[in-house]
């Protein structure tokens, strides 16, 4: 009889002990999914989105790509986008941004979204955009924003038209680079700061430079980092209470790899004091994007979210692409897909499916629509009266 009882006595405490393992791990399970829902307990699209939006489009920063995605935005919600008037396709740029360069500006006239390149001016904004508007811009490391600009306005900036390279121009900048020469030196120098409406031949004086990065902070409240640009679309998301297919993207205006430079170790060096006041600002809103991103999600969210937004992408190159190899210009069969060339910059596209349902060509056409075929397309649904955008050089 004993030792019946001590069989029973072991057995019971064979099934305690599985008990407790088994809890101890349903424990674990639970406290590592409830890690993994955390972003979606804290779900971005709570709440009605944000569709008043002034976004700074800074030059050569996977700009277009954040362009593209508020074009899209406007269009299939419905909203007004502030459009340069008549046959313009920039606001005003390189002067100081004034409201008259809207098509339609005008009180009491408001727009839902400003996103086309300008020199940022508040009190010209404010007579075009409602009071709640929500303002970002975008920033590129300085090094590797000015290679872009060199090989895409070699032809058009006086300081890069007499010099052969980047390395030649940064060894002696002085020799090319002549403030008097006009405005569209300005992408030769400190170009974000420029786009920002400061003095981009200003001295990086201490004082002058923590005055202008405050005034950025008051108004702006999101300045993304183009080097994360998925994370920054995470954030961005968040912050606009938006869906993820809103944000999700392809690159847009990018350059071929053969048309991009790799730099001298010492003009890397070099170019960082030539563009001390964008090495500057780009630094500061570095370190504040990565605060405000980890003050908002926990890294193992981060991580999950942009994962989602990967997914999605390569969900819809499957969709929509013949070919997820981005196309030069004489490889794209749609000669309105085909995107600007300037420069020296030898800038892709895409050939979408040919098998495509009308709906879906449509989500995809979208996706893949070149800067200025996207805008003069925006124009002619928002202003049906007058006369579209003539873009001539789909016609070469």
């Amino acid at each position: 009889m004993p030792s019946v009882l001590g069989g029973s006595h072991r057995c019971f405490q064979a099934v305690l002990l599985f008990l407790a393992l088994t809890v101890l791990l349903l424990v674990g399970f639970l406290h590592r999914n409830v890690q993994l829902l955390m972003p979606l307990l804290g779900d971005p699209v709570q709440g009605l989105p944000v569709t008043n939006i002034m976004f700074l489009k800074t030059h050569k920063t996977a700009s277009s790509t954040v362009l593209n995605i508020l074009y899209r935005f406007v269009e299939t919600h419905n909203l007004s986008a502030a459009l340069p008037a008549g046959s313009n396709f920039q606001l005003g740029y390189p002067w100081l941004f004034v409201a008259r360069y809207v098509e339609g500006a005008g009180p009491p006239r408001r727009f839902n979204v400003m996103c086309n390149h300008l020199r940022f001016n508040l009190p010209e904004v404010q007579k075009v955009m409602p009071e709640d508007t929500f303002y970002f811009s975008i920033l590129r490391n300085p090094v590797s924003q000015l290679e872009s600009s060199f090989i895409y306005y070699k032809n058009y900036v006086p300081a890069f038209r007499g010099v052969e390279s980047l390395d030649a121009f940064l060894a002696a900048p002085g020799v090319y680079y002549n403030a008097s020469k006009g405005m569209n030196n300005a992408y030769a120098r400190n170009n974000m700061w420029f786009d920002f409406g400061f003095d981009s031949d200003a001295p990086a004086e201490e004082s002058y430079v923590r005055a202008r990065l405050a005034d950025v902070e008051r108004r702006f409240q999101l300045l993304l980092i183009a080097e994360h640009f998925d994370e920054s679309m995470v954030l961005l998301r968040r912050r606009l209470r938006w869906q993820l297919d809103d944000v999700v993207s392809f690159r847009v205006n990018a350059r071929s790899a053969r048309t991009v430079t790799s730099l001298a170790p010492e003009s890397r060096e070099r170019a960082k004091r030539w563009c001390a006041l964008d090495w500057r600002l780009y630094q500061h809103f570095n370190r504040s994007f990565w605060e405000q991103l980890h003050a908002e999600l926990h890294p193992r969210a981060l991580r999950r979210e942009v994962a989602l937004l990967r997914a999605r992408r390569r969900e819809l190159t499957a969709l929509c692409l013949q070919d997820a190899t981005p196309k030069n210009k004489t490889q794209i069969t749609d000669r309105h897909l085909r995107p600007y060339q300037s420069g020296k910059a030898e800038i892709l596209g895409y050939n979408l499916r040919p098998d495509l349902d009308n709906a879906t060509l449509r989500t995809c056409q979208r996706l893949v629509m070149p800067e200025l075929q996207y805008m003069a397309h925006l124009y002619s649904l928002q202003f049906p009266e007058k006369p579209p955008k003539d873009i001539r050089f789909l016609e070469e």
